[in-house]
């Protein structure tokens, strides 16, 4: 087994000015994943599958990381996972519109039922 790595890229954009006419020129900023972001696109799917996917709580992922010589906070990947709520919306609503424009929905409330009846036996 390979040991996952963590890498930093550090984005380094110079300012160039021009004695002429005393304007300031400078590159543009790279594409990020959300805006002003300090997380690129491949943490960010980490920790949303983490999350959603292997129900993996962010405390949790937190220590972890911290194990592994890279300590974010709890409240750090909490504004994350908002972060990248807030841009997947528009995807959200154009999904729902589609399902919602059906003329039937199916629905299969089988998982419901497991829950339920594992909380009626532990009460």
């Amino acid at each position: 087994m390979v040991p996952r790595q963590w890498k930093v890229i550090e984005t380094v954009r110079e300012k160039f000015s021009c004695r002429d006419c005393e304007k300031i020129s400078q590159a543009p900023a790279p594409f990020y994943a959300v805006a002003r972001g300090w997380a690129g696109p491949s943490l960010l799917a980490m920790i949303m599958f983490e999350k959603y996917g292997q129900h993996q709580p962010l405390n949790r992922q937190a220590e972890r990381y911290a194990l592994e010589g890279v300590p974010i906070a709890l409240s750090t990947l909490a504004d994350a996972v908002g972060s990248v709520c807030a841009a997947l919306d528009p995807l959200l609503r154009l999904v729902e519109a589609h399902v919602m424009a059906a003329e039937r929905l199916h629905g299969d409330d089988s998982v419901l039922q497991k829950h339920t009846e594992r909380m009626i036996e532990m009460i």
